[in-house]
């Protein structure tokens, strides 16, 4: 294949962050190039906990199901503590959410997959919709920018060959240790080094020692210490074992497979235990998040601009949000309907996010005999920015709601689910949200027909989809009142990645009200008479 020396997005970094990127990307037909250093997707499953809001993301782009069927059955997702793998005083607990109460509040729930058979699902995904747009073995060398675009030397690291790119946009979705946020000179703030693991990949018969108490993930109590993760739960598993670096030789331990399938063992609570070690990895706890996600034509997402414990399972979520909010931003400056001011809402309403997913999985960090995994907590993510047309006296609340006070609606919010029927291939208010902005109304009309032209002949073009009359919200009481506290006249419109971004009780007077409200979303001028 060619190397292209031109392209309107360069995307450094493959992992589940950079590979979503790329499909959304594709989706919005935005021409790009996708590089990782590596030869391959992760041979160690690290992540694994794909939450609700990104299985959302993963059914608007058609890789659901094929997720799914790469992750562990749902009867799986609990979380096990015990002194061992078969402590008789053991404790299981579910996931916290709306399906547990009884509410739906999603029409695709959260999994365990991990995060090595997640990637070969995107990468498959990826390269069917940019077969010349991902190209492993290649890695960043350097960049320039210059306010207009970005000039990045790359290397083919199986030949040795150099290529030059110019990009309108170079995003570093490269990890905690980023080659990009590091030659943009964007710092990190935050403490490091709050705990050390060394992780060991396995072979060995645990799912009959688990049969009755099969989990996602499986906690250790004193004087038990770390915990096991399950791959399949049966052959194939991660042993997560904590370790001193400044009295632990971790560097001989690596290599020593006898020590490293007695440590299994011993903390598996089974001495005849068959152990296979397959590989191993060491890393590092920290919580740090970038002091900024832009720099002119330079941005981040992912673990190059946040930093989670991995208390909680939110950290490859919150990336994966970085790049459905990233992604429709970049579409619409690359194609010229939007100012290049829109890029700006990128921070301002990604990183409240992170800052308070990086403080509540600290919190889980320091009482982890108590926690549990929140699934739909992303759900409730509200942005504020002026990609949001909020009013003056809206008021303050935090980006994430974790104890459900507000629930869907809401300008910034996403919006809600509610189960529709009688469309084929649409089964949820979010499956009425597509590549464009979408006119959610009761049941259509003229005039909202009229302000959805006026935009479209403006070259903002808009989907008007009415509601069926079947969906309603749990709060409707039936006096007129349409779902998200719209009356049954009124409209919302809602953004490509599925937030909120202007609310109208009824159709506006002048034809171009709607135009103007996407110019102000967008940071778009009005085009020249």
């Amino acid at each position: 294949m060619r190397f292209p020396t031109t392209t309107s997005v360069l995307v450094v970094g493959g992992g589940p962050v950079g590979l979503t990127l790329s499909l959304l990307l594709s989706e919005y037909g935005v021409r790009h190039l996708l590089v990782e250093a590596h030869e391959g997707t992760s041979l160690h499953p690290k992540a694994r906990g794909v939450s609700a809001r990104s299985m959302e993301v993963f059914r608007r782009l058609g890789v659901e199901a094929d997720i799914r069927r790469a992750g562990l059955p749902a009867s799986h997702v609990f979380f096990y503590r015990g002194r061992d793998l078969v402590d008789p005083d053991f404790v299981r607990t579910g996931v916290s959410g709306g399906a547990e109460e009884g509410i739906e509040r999603t029409p695709s729930p959260g999994l365990i997959c991990s995060q090595d058979a997640l990637e070969t699902v995107l990468l498959r995904r990826g390269r069917e919709l940019a077969p010349d747009g991902i190209r492993f073995a290649t890695r960043l060398l350097s960049f320039t920018e210059d306010g207009e675009g970005v000039r990045a030397v790359l290397e083919d690291r199986v030949t040795g060959g150099r290529h030059t790119v110019r990009a309108d946009w170079l995003v570093g979705c490269d990890g905690a240790a980023s080659t990009v946020r590091t030659g943009a000179g964007i710092a990190m703030e935050g403490p490091t080094g709050l705990g050390h693991f060394l992780s060991i990949r396995f072979e060995a018969p645990l799912g009959e020692v688990v049969a009755d108490r099969a989990s996602a993930s499986y906690f250790l109590t004193a004087p038990g210490r770390g915990g096991f993760l399950a791959v399949d739960n049966d052959r194939h598993w991660i042993y997560q074992h904590p370790y001193d670096p400044q009295s632990d030789d971790t560097a001989q331990l690596l290599h020593d497979h006898r020590q490293l399938a007695r440590l299994v063992r011993d903390a598996a609570g089974v001495p005849g235990l068959r152990v296979t070690v397959r590989d191993t990895m060491t890393w590092r706890m920290d919580a740090q998040l970038a002091e900024s996600y832009r720099r002119s034509r330079v941005l981040i997402a992912g673990d190059a601009a946040h930093v989670t414990p991995p208390t909680g399972g939110h950290g490859m979520n919150t990336g994966i949000g970085d790049a459905d909010n990233l992604a429709w931003k970049l579409a619409a400056v690359t194609r010229g309907s939007a100012g290049e001011g829109l890029m700006d809402t990128y921070q301002a309403e990604r990183r409240p996010v992170a800052r308070q997913v990086i403080d509540l999985s600290l919190a889980n960090s320091r009482t982890r005999t108590g926690y549990r995994i929140d699934d739909e907590l992303l759900l409730t993510a509200v942005y504020r920015s002026t990609a949001v047309i909020a009013d003056s006296d809206t008021p303050y609340r935090p980006p994430l709601d974790p104890g459900r006070d507000h629930w869907g609606g809401e300008l910034g919010g996403r919006v809600p689910h509610l189960r529709l029927a009688g469309v084929p291939g649409v089964s949820s208010t979010l499956d009425l949200v597509g590549r464009r902005f979408t006119l959610l109304t009761h049941d259509g009309g003229a005039a909202w027909q009229r302000q959805v032209d006026t935009a479209g002949a403006a070259g903002l073009p808009v989907v008007l989809r009415p509601l069926a009359t079947g969906a309603r919200d749990a709060t409707d009481s039936g006096d007129g009142t349409a779902p998200f506290g719209v009356p049954s006249a009124g409209a919302v419109l809602v953004r490509p990645d599925g937030h909120i971004g202007w609310r109208a009780p009824r159709p506006p007077a002048d034809d171009a009200e709607l135009l103007g409200v996407l110019r102000q979303i967008l940071s778009a001028r009005p085009a020249q008479e």
